[in-house]
């Protein structure tokens, strides 16, 4: 399948990634932050971007190919991943079309949850390109 939208729900500890297309949907990706990262995320709940370019680097590494990406998550998770976007692949940022603050969903109801936001996004930039 060649998706054109992923959605990731983005944490300190995991990462939850569902690459999908229209109805059809890839199986969810779990990817896992390095024992480092948990600890300094529960010690100060801002984490670091400089020690966890790993953790950050296997997200992109995954979704780089899908044109258009929504990060959900905890807001401090995702400034640090949108950080990182920008200064180490500055070229992919016009692929993150949105950031949402969200709970943690179950995989199904992310995927709910990004459908909805990607018609949205296109109904919304259709309405732009008319006026």
């Amino acid at each position: 399948m060649e998706s054109n939208h992923v959605v990731l729900w983005l944490g300190h500890r995991e990462t939850h990634i569902i690459a999908f297309a229209g109805e059809t949907s890839e199986t969810p990706v779990i990817l896992h932050a390095a024992q480092q990262y948990e600890q300094c995320a529960d010690n100060n709940g801002s984490g670091n971007p400089a020690e966890h370019r790993e953790y950050y680097e296997q997200i992109i590494e995954k979704i780089c190919e899908i044109p258009q990406w929504l990060v959900a998550g905890p807001p401090s998770a995702k400034m640090l991943f949108t950080k990182h976007l920008h200064m180490r692949h500055a070229h992919l940022a016009d692929h993150l079309i949105g950031l949402e603050t969200v709970d943690r969903p179950s995989d199904g109801q992310l995927l709910a949850f990004a459908r909805k936001y990607f018609v949205g996004a296109v109904r919304t930039a259709g309405l732009a390109a008319a006026a």
